[in-house]
Formats: C-alpha cells, sequence, structure tokens
C-alpha cells in the first residue's frame, strides 16, 4: 500500500508538473506571438505583406527592411536610417547609467550610516520626486536646461535623466544597504578608514546585486524614454525611439510595413539583450534587496 501511494504521488506529481509548464507555455507563446509577427513581417518583401497572412512564413527570405531601417530609408532626400540615433541613445543611456548609478549608491551609504538630521525627510522628498509624472516638468526643465546652455544637446537628456533617476537608485541602495552590519562601517572608521575608503572597500564590493538591479532599472527607462527625447533633443541628439517614430510617420505613399517592423525591433534590441543576459540577475537582485530592507 505504502509502495502504491508513493507511486500515485509521482504520478501526480508528473502531471501537475506537466500541466504546468504547458500552461506556461501556452502564455509564453501568447505574450511572444507579436514578436514572432514582427519578425516575419521584417524578412518579408513588402508585396508579401500587403497580400495578407501576416503569420505565414516568407516566401522570399530578405533582410532589406533591416538595412532600410538601418542606414538606407530616404524621405525625400533626408536619410532616415537609425544608424546616427542609435549611437546617440548610447551617448547618452552610458553616462546617465554610471552616474546616477554611483550617486544612489552614495546616498545610499549616506543615509543608512552617516544619519544626520533630517535625512528622513531628505529620503521622502528624493521618494516622492519618483512619483512626479514626466509632464509637470516639461516646462521648468526646458527653462534649465536653457539656462545651462544644454537645451538639443546629449549632455542636456543625461542631465534630465540622471535628476529623474537618482531617486530611484537611492531607494534601492538605501533599501540594500539598511541591513549592512554598521559595526563595520564603525570599526573602519577607528581604524582611520575615511567616508570614500569605507565606501570602496567595503560596502561597494558586497553590492554587486543591486548594481545590477540598479543598471538594468535605468538602462531599460532611459533607453525606452520618448517624451524627454522629444521635448529637449535636436536632430543632432535626437534618441532612437524618436528617430523610429519619426521614421514610422515619416512615410509618403506606400506605408513600408517591413521596413517599420525592423525598426521596431532594432528599436528593442538593446533592452531585449540586457534582460536575457542578466535577467535573472536583475531578479536576485530585487530579492536581496528586499530582504534586507
Amino acid at each position: 500500500m505504502a509502495v502504491a501511494s508513493a507511486e500515485n504521488a509521482v504520478r501526480t506529481g508528473r502531471f501537475t508538473r506537466t500541466f504546468i509548464y504547458l500552461f506556461l507555455l501556452l502564455f509564453a507563446l501568447f505574450y511572444l506571438m507579436p514578436l514572432l509577427v514582427m519578425i516575419l513581417n521584417s524578412l518579408k518583401p513588402l508585396a508579401e505583406i500587403r497580400g495578407g497572412n501576416m503569420l505565414a512564413l516568407p516566401k522570399q527570405w530578405t533582410i532589406e527592411p533591416w538595412l532600410s531601417a538601418w542606414s538606407t530609408a530616404q524621405v525625400g532626400v533626408e536619410p532616415t536610417g537609425l544608424k546616427p540615433f542609435f549611437w546617440n541613445s548610447i551617448k547618452m543611456v552610458v553616462p546617465a547609467v554610471v552616474l546616477s548609478t554611483v550617486m544612489g549608491a552614495l546616498n545610499g551609504y549616506v543615509l543608512t550610516k552617516w544619519r544626520f538630521r533630517g535625512d528622513t525627510i531628505l529620503f521622502g522628498l528624493m521618494l516622492f520626486a519618483c512619483f512626479i509624472p514626466f509632464q509637470i516638468v516639461l516646462i521648468p526643465m526646458a527653462r534649465v536646461l536653457g539656462l545651462l546652455g544644454l537645451a538639443g544637446s546629449t549632455p542636456g537628456l543625461v542631465l534630465v535623466h540622471l535628476v529623474y533617476g537618482v531617486g530611484f537608485t537611492t531607494l534601492y541602495f538605501r533599501n540594500y544597504y539598511a541591513a549592512f552590519p554598521t559595526e563595520l562601517v564603525r570599526a573602519a572608521q577607528i581604524d582611520g578608514a575615511g567616508f570614500f575608503r569605507i565606501f570602496w572597500r567595503i560596502l561597494l564590493p558586497s553590492s554587486g546585486p543591486i548594481v545590477v538591479v540598479s543598471v538594468i532599472w535605468q538602462f531599460t527607462n532611459i533607453w525606452n524614454d520618448f517624451l524627454f527625447g522629444a521635448s529637449f533633443a535636436d536632430l543632432d541628439s535626437m534618441p532612437m525611439t524618436v528617430a523610429l517614430n519619426n521614421l514610422v510617420s515619416s512615410s509618403t505613399g506606400v506605408k513600408e510595413y517591413n521596413v517599420h517592423f525592423a525598426g521596431a525591433i532594432l528599436a528593442a534590441l538593446p533592452t531585449l539583450l540586457v534582460y536575457i543576459v542578466a535577467g535573472r540577475y536583475f531578479v536576485r537582485g530585487l530579492m536581496a534587496g528586499s530582504v534586507k530592507g
């Protein structure tokens, strides 16, 4: 009887796991269907797309839409390829992510290990800033960028995203450092270590999980931003999301849907790759921060 019960339990467990996997596979296919449609139609000539059946495999495989979306699409005499705007996004995202992560780490360090009068109020204000809608600050931010001489430039966009991102990164690092043993910091102070030496030698080496969370969060938000790019960038500093919108909306006559699909995938590819490569570390970092906080 005991053996039979064990065998029934094993069968039940296998059936349950199989059902769960099939259920998850169904949902995965459902959510991946739009991406599949985009990929298939980005590899078709325009005539096949206009003929209907967008879910069918391409009869004639071609990468010409990708080449057009990247560097050779034309509207009149002005090139509208995404290549130069891709590099604009890189020049905006990298410094904004690095600076906001470093500042968030330092803020979290100060707010947990170097307490001062009013630190709770300061943290509350920074946390409140995370929930201010973007639209509210457009006019004041445009005024500030004009006074600083950064309007319509990549450094101006870096400043905008740094200001908006530092509240989130401070929240992450502050929660992560809250449970870090304060005794280690005090012992280092007694041994003569200063502010930055304690941060560099003690806290930062243990901050890998939350650094990954901060980098992925900031990279995703900044890369996918459209509003600030459309509001504060000129042609020479325009990020990829704005250029993609212009590529789609500037088409005259026949809509080149295959080129538009290819351009959308190119614009989403960096964030997709980041989550594929480091997604598991992102989840681990969030869980570590939640447990420590």
